[in-house]
């Protein structure tokens, strides 16, 4: 009998029972005050008078009035920088040991403050998450398994007086003492830096583990299955895993990748999506028959949400100041909006870069719907990445194949504006068609983009390259494992230089 698994499970069933989920809108101006308490002595928290903030009548007004909008650029510029010199008490509380590297495709190196609190905060919020697997009705020796983390080299560099990493080096570096006994690939292959050394080595170890769980970004997770399955000759990863039986995603949507993940599978899996990003732990899927995420209302991160329109967002893809901002209790579902976040990492409302789609608001649930960079606007278009990934998956089922990746950009060729899609497919389908059904799917989903297809934006064209090559191009310019992420929009001499790349690979 699962003892162990049994005790765990009574822990949560009964932690579900006396601690039912917050009611958003308290949790989060309980969050709120908080945050502006244990701030209103820092240079930040003076500057903007939290301490006003506090006695007046209405607190979430007064903090909306007083601070402005940042994004990464103005947040670094304006302030974190004085944490990356040794300076103590900019944004929140203390120095600074901890700064997340965010590879993220928007920008160059970014230095997120990883404090104390965050660390604690996402702790917590993984706690929360285990609780929640009460939901899913996993038997009693499930909480007995291995836990497979697959994220960023633990071994961090070392600043004069910080150390710097990927926040999912960060976090497995601080994991609880008791959590070892389940944690794999265990601190010493967990610390090695190159990727393809690590699925090695976790290749050979594999066999020695009775892994329960998996968690890591869905295309990574999938070459390091694939390794272990032909390194080890088996036929699907159960062979050697009969217990696995939950893969928790993050980082990316992982829909276009089940088709193929579970080519490696012979039993199904719960699915379980986070969202884990380098500035905090901010949703996580708390229940089965959805495939959306709960925000985490009660646990150092306020949030405010900016409607996702034309008028709100400049060139850059910033939020612009004089734009109408909503708190949690204002927003309307089904409808898309910029993510704010402010947080015990000092972070103060900062757009994360990423836009959520309000699918409960009862239950504040949430999905991701793209990237505020991730928006093609140069003649008219207006187009989402949620919108062109419903065009890829039009796309997929027209030709019955598997779109994992792809890049598109709005160029000039031949005197005019055409649309450009680079997808990652080893099928060949003709480019005509293909642009034909991607052409026809945007039309019907959204009207400004049918508009700018009558005047400026000429056409629409899909090229086909091996998936391979954009993983290539990721281990050339990027980091491959961890958190790296393909972008799915550039602008043109980007664009122009990721797809040089990707032919001289012929």
């Amino acid at each position: 009998m699962a003892i162990l698994g049994e005790v765990i499970k009574k822990a949560i069933d009964i932690s579900g029972l006396i601690s039912s989920e917050p009611e958003p809108k308290k949790a989060q101006r309980t969050v709120l005050l908080q945050l502006l308490k244990k701030a209103k002595h820092t240079a930040f928290g003076l500057k903007y008078k939290f301490s006003e903030v506090l006695t007046s009548k209405d607190p979430v007004s007064a903090f909306q009035k007083n601070v402005p909008v940042y994004d990464y650029d103005a947040m670094y510029g304006e302030w974190w920088h004085y944490l990356l010199a040794g300076h103590h008490n900019v944004t929140w509380p203390g120095g600074q040991q901890y700064f997340a590297l965010s590879s993220g495709t928007t920008s160059n190196k970014k230095y997120i403050p990883v404090t104390p609190d965050m660390i604690k905060a996402i702790k917590k919020s993984g706690m929360q998450q285990v609780a929640s697997l009460k939901n899913f009705d996993l038997p009693a020796d499930f909480f007995e398994k291995d836990i497979l983390m697959l994220g960023s080299s633990t071994s961090l560099y070392k600043a004069e007086d910080h150390q710097e990493g990927e926040i999912s080096g960060i976090t497995a570096a601080n994991i609880p003492i008791w959590f070892s006994k389940f944690y794999k690939p265990g601190a010493e292959i967990a610390s090695i830096a190159d990727w393809d050394e690590k699925v090695r080595r976790i290749a050979e170890e594999a066999t020695n583990w009775d892994v329960g769980s998996i968690s890591g970004i869905p295309s990574w997770v999938e070459l390091m299955l694939k390794e272990i399955v032909r390194q080890n000759h088996l036929d699907t990863i159960h062979d050697i895993w009969p217990n696995l039986q939950v893969y928790t995603s993050g980082g990316v949507a992982f829909e276009p990748y089940r088709v193929s993940m579970e080519k490696l599978l012979a039993k199904p899996l719960i699915y379980i999506d986070t969202y884990l990003a380098s500035e905090g732990y901010l949703a996580t899927q708390k229940r089965p028959g959805t495939n959306a995420m709960a925000l985490i209302v009660n646990n150092g991160v306020f949030f405010e949400f900016v409607p996702f329109m034309e008028e709100n967002i400049d060139e850059e893809g910033r939020v612009k100041q004089n734009a109408p901002v909503l708190t949690l209790e204002q927003v309307e579902e089904n409808k898309e909006y910029v993510l704010l976040i402010s947080t015990v990492s000092g972070a103060w409302r900062y757009m994360i870069g990423d836009t959520v789609i309000i699918t409960d608001k009862k239950r504040a649930e949430i999905k991701i719907s793209g990237r505020t960079k991730h928006y093609l606007n140069v003649v008219g278009e207006q187009l989402s990445i949620q919108k062109m990934n419903m065009a890829i998956q039009k796309l997929e089922h027209a030709f019955n194949m598997e779109i994992k990746e792809f890049t598109a950009a709005t160029i000039f060729q031949n005197e005019e504006y055409i649309l450009k899609f680079v997808v990652g497919t080893d099928k060949e389908i003709d480019a005509i068609k293909a642009a034909r059904v991607v052409d026809e799917e945007l039309c019907n989903n959204n009207k400004n983009y049918k508009v700018a297809r009558t005047k400026a934006l000429k056409g629409v064209e899909v090229e086909m390259v091996p998936l391979e090559r954009f993983y290539n191009w990721s281990e050339e310019y990027k980091n491959i494992g961890g958190q790296a992420k393909i972008p799915r929009v550039m602008k043109e001499d980007a664009f122009d230089n990721f797809r040089a790349y990707l032919h001289q690979l012929n």
